[in-house]
């Protein structure tokens, strides 16, 4: 219910599954980015900026700093509009909060691309809820139990991560399929089922092996 909680008020008076079906048609379109905190062993605060495609829950982009001043945002803007170019990927919309981490000249890198850039209401975290469950399952799965060095050890760790969590784990929105599923191959269906670990052993991930 992401894009259409534009308020708690306006949220709860809509009709039941108008929003699923809105995302269903057009979240290929829609593009959700959010910051998140990490604390180094050193006491030294990093900032997580990550953009996630709304329909396949996908992660598309994230990038890791100390200050992200407005350089900084604007910077990582630009990346990820370079990436999305090379992919050939055509969003429509950005959706962000009212944080001052994302300056104007941030939002003028996105129109630039055609983007419509949409900022939730203040105090409702529920239009950007993906984001905040992206944030969750982040911590929940793999940045709770690991000890961060730094700016470096926590990008190998969340390449690690995304690379699972976009390749490997199952949603339950997505039919238990990951956001960005194989083509299932029917030689491997039945053959033995290997295990692999990933994050230094704190991530398992099952599949099968040709017969």
């Amino acid at each position: 219910m992401g894009l259409c909680a534009h308020s708690r008020r306006t949220a709860q008076a809509r009709p039941s599954g108008l929003c699923d079906s809105f995302l269903r048609t057009h979240g290929k379109a829609i593009l959700a980015c959010d910051y998140f905190t990490v604390d180094t062993v050193f006491l030294k605060r990093l900032y997580v900026l990550f953009f996630l495609e709304l329909a396949s829950r996908r992660i598309v982009f994230t990038a890791c700093g100390e200050h992200p001043g407005d350089g900084w945002a604007v910077q990582q803007a630009r990346n990820l509009a370079w990436e999305l170019q090379e992919a050939e990927i055509k969003p429509r919309f950005l959706i962000h909060d009212r944080d001052s981490n994302f300056p104007a000249a941030f939002d003028a890198v996105f129109r630039a691309e055609g983007l419509e850039v949409i900022r939730t209401p203040v105090r409702a975290p529920d239009a950007n809820a993906r984001c905040e469950r992206w944030i969750s399952s982040a911590r929940r799965e793999c940045l709770d139990w690991l000890l961060v060095l730094g700016r470096r050890h926590l990008e190998a760790v969340l390449a690690e991560y995304v690379d699972h969590y976009n390749g490997f784990r199952p949603h339950r929105s997505l039919e238990l399929r990951p956001p960005r599923a194989p083509t299932a191959d029917p030689a491997v269906v039945s053959g033995p089922v290997v295990r692999r670990t990933r994050v230094n052993g704190l991530i398992n991930e099952y599949s099968r092996l040709a017969a």
